[in-house]
């Protein structure tokens, strides 16, 4: 063969191979095609409308009727039920523990406080209330005791700080109180947790002391209220959206046209509903907490969903570790089960991203992460937890995700576009009321 025939040959064959397309992969193929699967928006709101229609019908759970139910369902008041107490109310508790403890001092007794143990067998889930609460059993925490001494001085100095701060009619972070006294709290996990004391020892909630966690969760979507008088938009919040207001007892005039309210466990997934402005396309309100849920954004949430009677929708990652933040927005916190009524959302349901999604959206096996021992290790202690059994829903995907010992966080949908969540993802999953 001549050497222009072998060029021209060769040049055939580079044009050949140009000229092909590229191949698409059979994930990215399968994702795209579920794009042409969704209905008119028109159809998906109407489907959001009625499970809106549906939840306002449906009675919420106020703070007040759960503490009754306790009440009634426990006659001997066998569990601790704190409730909102004005500024007047906590300072007159306070002084009447000093007045018991220089009553006790002046005797030659010495003094000695009465502390709810908030001990985790004190922790129990009620199934008829679907949440965590904290038994009554209390401890001596004397002073005239080496053991508990310090934390008896503690004890005493968080009474008064917080006196101090009611008296004054202002609002102090929890940092803020650390500060006041760093040698003798040692460090603020010391000086939080007998925060939380003085919160059962009063019977009030956490945030009628005044006393609240630095901002921290973030709120935008259809939604307006008055921060201490302040008129605040939610549509007009940018892609970081508005701080959740530590002093909640300062929101008001909460007003909203949304259809619900959509949960984000993590600030990349908001950012991403922020920006796509899905807060227009489909009605809600977006929070997220950035990862565990804080005091405020689960009292928030409470409120929203209470005063406004909106169904709740949850996206989460796919771990063990989404799951269980989910069932702190819904059943609570061992740590603060004394005041689950006022902090606790029931009936949230688990959009996503959940186990069974990985295979049903073809989330591909590079985007998938394998389970830690740790990870299998908290999936296993979640499937013994009351309230997980109660749910056959919860139970089914723990169990896949166990199996197949995999996760995936909520930005994995991005391997088929950063826009892939927005576009497709959750308007389908809203389209096909694909929730448990």
């Amino acid at each position: 063969m001549s050497e222009k025939k072998r060029r021209a040959g060769a040049g055939a064959a580079a044009g050949g191979s140009a000229s092909k397309k590229p191949r698409v992969s059979s994930a990215a193929s399968y994702a795209e095609s579920l794009r042409s699967k969704l209905r008119p928006d028109a159809s998906i709101l109407a489907t959001l409308r009625a499970l809106a229609s549906a939840c306002s019908k449906s009675e919420p759970a106020g703070a007040s009727s759960s503490s009754k139910a306790l009440a009634e369902d426990d006659p001997a008041a066998n569990y601790i039920v704190v409730a909102d107490q004005d500024s007047a109310s906590v300072t007159s508790r306070i002084n009447r523990l000093v007045l018991a403890a220089a009553r006790s001092i002046l005797s030659g007794r010495g003094f000695s406080f009465a502390v709810p143990s908030r001990a985790s067998s004190n922790q129990v889930y009620l199934p008829d209330l679907d949440r965590i609460v904290l038994v009554r059993r209390e401890s001596a925490r004397p002073f005239a005791n080496v053991a508990t001494a310090r934390k008896a001085t503690i004890t005493a100095r968080v009474l008064s700080l917080v006196h101090a701060v009611l008296r004054r009619g202002i609002h102090v972070t929890k940092r803020d109180l650390f500060y006041t006294d760093v040698k003798l709290f040692g460090d603020q996990a010391q000086s939080d947790a007998v925060l939380d004391d003085v919160s059962c020892m009063l019977g009030c909630t956490r945030s009628s002391l005044h006393v609240v966690a630095s901002e921290k969760g973030v709120v935008v979507g259809r939604l307006t209220f008055a921060d201490d008088g302040d008129r605040i938009d939610c549509t007009r919040m940018g892609v970081g959206g508005k701080a959740i207001p530590p002093n909640i007892d300062r929101v008001s005039g909460i007003e909203s046209d949304a259809l619900f309210i959509l949960l984000v466990e993590k600030d990349a997934a908001f950012m991403r509903l922020a920006e796509d402005r899905f807060y227009n396309r489909f009605p809600c309100i977006i929070l997220t907490a950035k990862g565990q849920p804080d005091v405020a954004t689960r009292l928030f949430l409470r409120r929203l969903k209470v005063e406004l009677k909106l169904p709740v929708l949850a996206l989460v990652d796919s771990d063990p570790y989404g799951l269980k933040i989910l069932s702190v927005y819904m059943c609570g916190s061992k740590n603060m089960s004394y005041d689950s009524a006022n902090l606790t959302t029931p009936d949230i349901k688990w959009l996503g991203v959940r186990p069974s999604d990985l295979d049903k959206y073809r989330v591909p096996e590079q985007c998938r992460l394998p389970m830690t021992d740790h990870d299998i290790k908290v999936g296993k202690e979640m499937l013994e937890e009351d309230f997980v059994k109660q749910n056959e829903g919860w139970v089914k995907e723990l169990e896949m995700m166990l199996r197949t010992r995999q996760k995936a966080e909520i930005q994995a949908l991005s391997s088929f576009g950063f826009q892939y969540l927005t576009e497709v993802y959750l308007p389908l999953k809203l389209q096909q009321e694909d929730w448990i």
